[in-house]
């Protein structure tokens, strides 16, 4: 198994214990690979629930540019809702996780 399937498991892992989510796998590979390089990084592989630079990045990288969304899509809303649903306490929030969760929240599969 290589690195990228190893973390997609590790991400499955998180959906399914800490997010009491069963994952489409094809979807969650889809939205890892799109994280590109980003997820074999310690610091960019995750995401700070509490930097609001971080969110913003989130919001204008991710939800806007990536999925298309507008800016008054209620995306702060979402943000919120995905990082309760991931658990605020937890220290590790994988970037691939938390997108995989705002592409299901705002219903954008067809994207990928």
């Amino acid at each position: 198994m290589n690195k990228r399937d190893e973390l997609i498991e590790k991400y499955a892992s998180d959906l399914r214990e800490k997010c009491s989510v069963k994952p489409d796998v094809d979807l969650l590979r889809k939205v890892t690979i799109g994280c590109g390089p980003s997820i074999y990084n310690k610091d960019s592989s995750t995401v700070s629930g509490t930097d609001e630079s971080e969110l913003d990045t989130v919001r204008n990288n991710f939800l806007i540019k990536k999925l298309g969304l507008s800016g008054n899509d209620k995306l702060k809303e979402g943000i919120d809702k995905v990082l309760e649903q991931y658990g605020r306490s937890n220290r590790n929030k994988y970037r691939a996780v938390v997108y995989y969760l705002l592409v299901k929240h705002f219903g954008k599969e067809s994207v990928y």
